[in-house]
């Protein structure tokens, strides 16, 4: 059983509905910790940041950041990509169905291959460059797309197990990865190679954010891979573990961490 052939379930019941895309958005802002420190550091990214700001949500999925980023920064044009077809057809007509389509346009791109220059003051990436293999073409890519002293921030996971995905094993709880995460010197290093200047480096689902994403995310998603009839038993598993699950997110998410296995960067194209 993995991971994203149950999050692709859930994801095709909100799919013509905007109403319940609305509602799984905001679960998932409040069940997922790496939603929690993505917005955080992009509330303190876009508070320093002045006039127009141009966003390229780099392999936006869902639509959650682009949406949450249209709704929340009336400052804010987004342009926001994903390598899936139908991901960027799902994102298009919902928002154009709540109105939000003149903040937002969507395109079907490759990271390895887009020819952007001196376009955005924002690069957004969220558990995206753990899939691609090129990723240093890709890190070339975005330096090149960002205006002078532009920021990119990237959230993935790091070399201590934050991927839950296991080089060569089918059994897996995620699959699909290039690689099953990155060691933070060796993220650094191919940020430094291309030019980036690294402002911030941190790292995010410590000891208690682990705990919490098996108990409240991991388990269900396993139990529903065994048997559908767990979707009728959630609610109940919620009500007890619900509590316990939100308090250690809240005591990782504000916790210092020394290590972790998720990794949170703020890289700049510093121009002097």
């Amino acid at each position: 059983m993995q991971y994203d052939p149950i999050k692709d379930i859930f994801g095709a019941v909100v799919r013509h509905h905007p109403s319940l895309r609305k509602i799984f958005y905001k679960i998932l802002s409040i069940m997922f910790l790496r939603e929690w420190y993505v917005k955080r550091q992009l509330r303190q990214l876009l508070q320093r940041m002045e006039g127009a700001i141009t966003i390229y949500d780099a392999g936006c999925g869902f639509g959650q950041y682009s949406y949450y980023l249209a709704t929340h920064f009336p400052n804010v044009s987004l342009y926001s990509v994903d390598v899936k077809d139908d991901q960027i057809k799902d994102c298009t007509e919902f928002f154009n169905a709540v109105g939000l389509s003149h903040r937002c346009v969507f395109k079907v791109e490759d990271l390895t291959r887009i020819d952007h220059e001196n376009k955005f003051d924002l690069i957004l990436s969220v558990d995206v460059m753990e899939h691609i293999q090129d990723d240093e073409k890709v890190f070339q890519n975005f330096y090149r797309a960002l205006k002078p002293n532009g920021y990119f921030l990237v959230n993935t996971p790091s070399d201590q197990g934050g991927s839950d995905a296991h080089e060569g094993d089918d059994e897996s709880f995620i699959g699909e990865h290039a690689r099953v995460g990155y060691n933070i010197d060796e993220l650094r290093r191919k940020l430094q190679s291309v030019g980036f200047s690294i402002e911030s480096m941190e790292y995010a689902y410590g000891s208690w954010g682990m705990v919490a994403w098996r108990l409240g995310i991991k388990i269900p998603m396993v139990l529903l891979g065994i048997s559908k009839i767990f979707f009728i038993l959630l609610p109940f598993y919620y009500i007890i573990v619900l509590p316990f699950f939100l308090l250690m997110m809240l005591v990782d998410f504000l916790s210092k961490k020394t290590k972790g296995a998720g990794l949170l960067v703020v890289a700049q194209k510093k121009i002097v």
